[in-house]
């Protein structure tokens, strides 16, 4: 088996802490986050009352790419992900564009869920309050990946009580039936797999699990357990709010819906529910921004190490066994965005980034042979297809920012590629 990052001599390594529940529950604090409160509208006006099927479409690509993503990572345990999994499998250029993307597009992500936290608990200071947010979970990252651990748990416990009381309201409302019989938006394949693109925005959270392999314990058995664990749970959880949003409110009214899950609430006959739901899409952004800046930083260490980033940005604490430059870096970046950047985009834009990413993953499982743990052939050619379509489906601003940034890190790497051809000759 050819060397991980951090199998390389003198390479610090982190400590092997997590079990499965841990990981479990770091994948359903990435994805069970703010995207379900704040996908659910762009995606309802893309594909009308088609809705469902294009979250079962999501639901189907995701699954591809867990298992893809679980079998690699039992097969190569290091921080990284699809970065260490591209390199080994696919060679160097493939593995550094899955990290590039991967970077530069949940770096827009972090921003974006320090945005919607600001949003929700101080409208007026929105920036300010996102800029809090990013330095306070940072610290919170930088003191240890256990801490991490149980402040996710509790994150996770809020968000699911919320839903629940959610879904309830709707479901046993008195206006349901009447929404159902608005419903009148024509749905159009194009628009289910755009609305199947930004919904895998809110999926996408099972990354975290395998760009934290370095730290789990018996991480053959762990992480092909987590992955899936995390991602059956979320899309049950998914697929009972988006139809009980939809049960109240029907596809157009979801569509122009600014806080979707409240005005569900409001529209199920408990508006009591409302400041309860905003609470808890404060508290799931915060979720999703604490998962997403700790994978992020993970995948810089995995680059660094191999000196695609400064190799400064490998330092591991030599208390804490975290990457704390990668970090501190991470955070000081996000903290920029969330005080300058607009959340509007943001997710077109991070969709194309991560299913640019996992495309190479599914390419990368395709290669594994039998002995190797190698999913059955269907399910990485079902990803691979299945991500090239979301991501060349969705809106035309995002395709060519994300287009265009991968492009900007091909450059940088062929550039760097030909330095150090001629510092060699």
């Amino acid at each position: 088996m050819s060397k991980s990052s951090a199998d390389v001599a003198g390479a610090p390594e982190l400590q092997r802490r997590m079990g499965v529940p841990d990981a479990v529950v770091i994948g359903l604090g990435s994805m069970i986050g703010a995207g379900i409160f704040a996908a659910l509208a762009p995606a309802a006006g893309a594909a009308g009352s088609g809705l469902l099927a294009a979250l079962a479409i999501a639901a189907v690509v995701a699954y591809c790419n867990a298992t893809s993503s679980a079998r690699l990572a039992a097969r190569y345990p290091a921080s990284g992900g699809t970065y260490v999994y591209g390199r080994e499998r696919l060679g160097d250029f493939w593995g550094y564009l899955a990290g590039w993307g991967f970077v530069v597009g949940k770096t827009a992500s972090c921003a974006a869920m320090a945005l919607t936290v600001g949003s929700y608990v101080w409208p007026g200071q929105a920036h300010a309050v996102a800029v809090a947010a990013v330095v306070t979970l940072t610290a919170v990252n930088y003191t240890g990946i256990q801490k991490t651990a149980w402040l996710t748990r509790a994150i996770v416990a809020v968000v699911l009580a919320v839903l629940a009381a959610v879904v309830t309201a709707c479901l046993t409302g008195d206006t349901a039936e009447a929404a159902r019989l608005e419903w009148g938006a024509d749905a159009t394949w194009s628009g289910v797999l755009q609305a199947a693109g930004l919904l895998f925005f809110a999926f996408a959270g099972y990354a975290r699990i395998a760009t934290l392999g370095e730290e789990v314990r018996d991480p053959a058995r762990t992480i092909p357990r987590a992955i899936p664990l995390a991602l059956g749970i979320t899309l049950v959880v998914y697929a009972a709010v988006a139809a009980a949003v939809l049960a109240v409110l029907g596809p157009n009214r979801l569509a122009d819906a600014a806080a979707p899950l409240a005005e569900a609430a409001i529209a199920g006959g408990a508006p009591w529910l409302e400041p309860l739901v905003r609470v808890g899409a404060a508290v799931a952004a915060l979720g999703s921004l604490l998962a997403l800046i700790l994978g992020v930083s993970r995948t810089t260490l995995a680059m660094a190490r191999d000196h695609h980033l400064p190799h400064a940005l490998a330092a591991v604490h030599p208390r804490f066994k975290v990457p704390h430059r990668a970090e501190l870096t991470v955070g000081a970046v996000v903290a920029v965005l969330a005080a300058t950047a607009d959340v509007r985009g943001a997710i077109g834009f991070s969709s194309f980034g991560v299913l640019a990413y996992y495309a190479i993953a599914n390419a990368a499982a395709f290669t594994l042979a039998p002995d190797e743990g190698r999913p059955p052939r269907i399910v990485p050619v079902l990803g691979l297809a299945g991500c090239l379509l979301l991501a060349f489906t969705l809106p035309a601003a995002s395709v060519a920012s994300g287009a265009a940034v991968l492009a900007l890190g091909a450059t940088a790497y062929a550039a760097r590629r030909a330095i150090t051809a001629r510092r060699g000759a």
